[in-house]
């Protein structure tokens, strides 16, 4: 398991889908993640300091965790089957863990809410694409352009089932 940052937030207007990258934290390696408009609003807008009148969905969450005693640890995206990206919250209360299923992109809306470390499971490298870490802003922008042109379909390593 590697303890992973969020990398980029991009939106593929051809297609009306976001696609979030996370960094590897002391390595090289990226994880792009498919997620929805909803959700990469709400990361955005905690992310660019947007506040809001009432609690938007992911505060609802934290804010139940916390008024129930739980508190939240991490996130971690733990695997990908059938194409799909699957993560977990992880809690405690009363000193016991509590673990929630969870799609990577809420969980990651919940991780910038908490102000939590987000983790990727061996399994994710494994099965996603392997994509290295740009280095200068010009291979930044460049890599932003590529993913413009990627269809979700070109994320998958087949590897026999999952």
């Amino acid at each position: 398991m590697k303890e992973a940052k969020i990398f980029s937030l991009v939106m593929l207007p051809m297609m009306g889908q976001f696609l979030i990258t996370l960094e590897e934290v002391g390595g090289t390696r990226l994880v792009p993640i498919w997620i929805g408009a909803a959700e990469a609003n709400a990361i955005a807008a905690h992310i660019g300091g947007h506040k809001f009148p009432r609690p938007m969905t992911h505060d609802l969450l934290v804010n139940t965790a916390s008024e129930l005693g739980a508190t939240i640890n991490r996130i971690v995206v733990t695997d990908i089957k059938n194409d799909t990206y699957y993560a977990r919250i992880e809690m405690m209360r009363d000193g016991k863990p509590v673990k929630i299923d969870s799609r990577p992109s809420d969980a990651i809306a919940v991780a910038v809410r908490a102000k939590v470390p987000i983790f990727i499971d061996s399994p994710v490298f494994e099965k996603c694409p392997v994509i290295q870490k740009p280095i200068s802003k010009e291979e930044v922008e460049g890599f932003k352009e590529k993913l413009k042109a990627l269809k979700p379909e070109d994320f998958f390593k087949k590897k026999g089932p999952s």
